[in-house]
């Protein structure tokens, strides 16, 4: 028999990752007693309890800890508010009124109406087939992703001859995982003329290991129709376009796919909530709220962050300003736009309504470039600014611009801030 229970919470969040766990404590301490929290694992952490190498936890907590270290303080937290947490769950619609249709083994369909939702359902991994990757379709091809459950949780080794794809971080971090189990590693390939990780990642798990990193590389053709055999390598040039005098075979069992992630938002397109183009994920205010009223998104279902602190930043803001809208409620003001300038890829959030608090930006470089200053202006009066040395596009700049800041800038344009300008100019300018 199918159950048709139904539960009506002031609050829900739909995954229970770092992003899902910040936003459930937030809101629970912003003063929301009745909140439940949906995620589909068989346990809360997200990705964090596969990542067991350390680097979280620097700007949240001051200290260098693991993923399943960062994530069980938070768990522990949960534990002792009031939280409602169903594991195995998988939420199969959301709808624009806020009404969520779950489902579960012990309980079967459980309807749930909150009067406010906040969306954490982290991203995915880009496949073989969404990067269009020609050959036969054998055994070995693995996302990184997949690849660190099968080490760090499975116990499992994928190959033994590594070639991978791609210079984000996960793909860099496994380069090293695998070379530390005993597999070799043949070299790291990236398409575009930079790396997609964190320069700290390229020293500490390419460099120190004297894994080969070839940028402006790709793979041509996968061989092998039972298990991959090897690759074909190939040289790109400035379109990304495969330069054929350049191709050499590479000697693998194993392909592992490093080629970027996209924020999850299947859930909320059904609710239609309006997706920005260029992150993937939902155009949201200060409070991360996305334009569907009572809809709050946070983490990297809005854009994908390098550093988990980040996430538990914003889910912290969505959580409160989730609690705000359940407990005082609240008119949407005229919105403000901000706007991506110079050098800049896409800035979250993209528009303000309340001008009058503190706002949290965060905002990606299109290319590298050295000695500039990033700035926020309002018309042409500048409302923060900071040096950097060097900025590359997978380490994303933030800046906070408080109310104040915005006020004066607004008093020295003479007139009310109608835009917002993030830009990365010359230090010089």
């Amino acid at each position: 028999m199918i159950s048709k229970k139904k539960r009506t919470p002031q609050l829900a969040v739909i995954g229970g990752g770092p992003a899902g766990l910040g936003a459930a404590l937030a809101a629970s301490k912003a003063g929301i007693d009745d909140i439940v929290m949906i995620e589909r694992d068989i346990e809360l952490g997200g990705i964090l309890p596969q990542c067991i190498h350390d680097g979280f936890g620097s700007k949240v907590f001051k200290e260098v800890l693991t993923g399943p270290q960062y994530a069980q303080r938070y768990i522990d937290e949960i534990a002792r508010t009031n939280v409602e947490v169903l594991l195995n769950t998988m939420v199969l619609e959301l709808a624009s009124n806020r009404t969520i249709t779950a489902v579960n083994s012990a309980e079967g369909m459980i309807t749930i109406e909150p009067k406010a939702v906040v969306l954490a359902m982290g991203c995915r991994e880009r496949s073989r087939h969404q990067v269009f990757i020609p050959g036969y379709r054998p055994a070995g091809v693995i996302t990184a992703g997949a690849a660190q459950r099968d080490i760090n949780i499975e116990g499992l080794m994928p190959g033994r001859k590594i070639v991978i794809l791609g210079s984000g971080d996960i793909g860099l971090i496994m380069a090293r995982r695998f070379t530390l189990e005993g597999a070799q590693v043949e070299g790291v390939y990236e398409i575009m003329d930079h790396p997609g990780g964190l320069p700290r990642n390229i020293v500490q798990c390419c460099y120190d290991y004297d894994i080969p990193l070839l940028l402006s590389h790709t793979v041509t053709f996968i061989h092998g129709k039972k298990r991959v055999e090897g690759v074909t390598v190939a040289h790109v040039d400035a379109d990304l376009k495969a330069v054929k005098d350049t191709e050499c075979f590479i000697d693998c069992d194993t392909l592992v796919l490093s080629v970027g992630l996209i924020p999850e938002n299947e859930i909320s397109k059904h609710a239609g909530v309006t997706l920005d183009p260029v992150t993937a994920g939902p155009i949201v205010d200060e409070r991360m709220e996305t334009t569907v009223d009572g809809i709050f998104a946070c983490g990297n279902v809005v854009n994908v962050f390098d550093l988990v602190d980040y996430v538990t930043r914003t889910s912290e803001v969505a959580g409160r300003g989730a609690a705000e809208y359940v407990l005082a409620g609240r008119k949407r003001e005229a919105p403000v736009r901000v706007l991506p300038g110079r050098n800049v890829k896409y800035v979250v959030p993209q528009f303000v309504s309340d001008l009058g608090r503190d706002i949290d930006f965060y905002f990606r470089v299109e290319h590298p470039e050295r000695a500039v200053t990033a700035r926020v202006l309002a018309g042409t009066s500048p409302v923060k600014s900071k040096k950097h040395k060097m900025v590359h596009p997978p380490e994303m700049l933030t800046a906070t611009a408080t109310a104040a800041d915005i006020a004066e800038a607004a008093k020295a344009e003479g007139r009310q801030v109608d835009s917002l300008l993030v830009e990365v100019v010359d230090s010089g300018k």
